[in-house]
């Protein structure tokens, strides 16, 4: 009598974890639109979850718009936007990093999936604190001038 052993999950039998919607997010997406769909649901998933990311997204705009106001040549509003985005981006990765890693791992410690969260996290911190600098060298003279000729 031989003993049948089930073959591992494949993503045919993958357990449903989320919505039926996602379902079969593992698949290659039928086109274009679909990819689309999938990588705005990750945002929408960070900025709905995610209290840090909803803050960058604010900053951001913060910092778009005031180097609009301040009329700020096209290349300063790119710089802005591109040191902004980046941020933004690291904290997309910094959230995928940290829910692999509790996934792997699930309710208990392990010294590595600390490191792996704490470097994404000091990654983050990282592209904040250059996007600081930028948007502070380039807004900064224009506001204190703005502010010394209305004074």
């Amino acid at each position: 009598m031989s003993q049948h052993i089930s073959p591992p999950p494949t993503p045919n039998r993958l357990p449903t974890l989320v919505s039926k919607e996602r379902e079969l997010s593992w698949k290659i997406a039928s086109n274009l639109l679909v990819s689309f769909k999938y990588a705005w649901a990750g945002i929408t998933y960070s900025f709905q979850t995610q209290r840090n990311f909803r803050i960058h997204v604010a900053v951001s705009a913060f910092a778009i718009g005031l180097s609009l106001l301040l009329h700020l040549r096209p290349v300063e509003i790119s710089i802005i936007a591109i040191t902004s985005g980046l941020v933004l981006t690291l904290e997309l990765v910094n959230t995928a990093i940290e829910s692999l890693v509790d996934l792997t791992v699930k309710q208990t410690y392990h010294d590595l999936a600390k490191v792996a969260k704490d470097c994404a996290a000091g990654a983050v911190l990282v592209s904040a604190l250059v996007s600081l600098l930028v948007a502070a060298t380039l807004l900064l003279p224009p506001l204190v001038a703005l502010i010394m000729t209305t004074i």
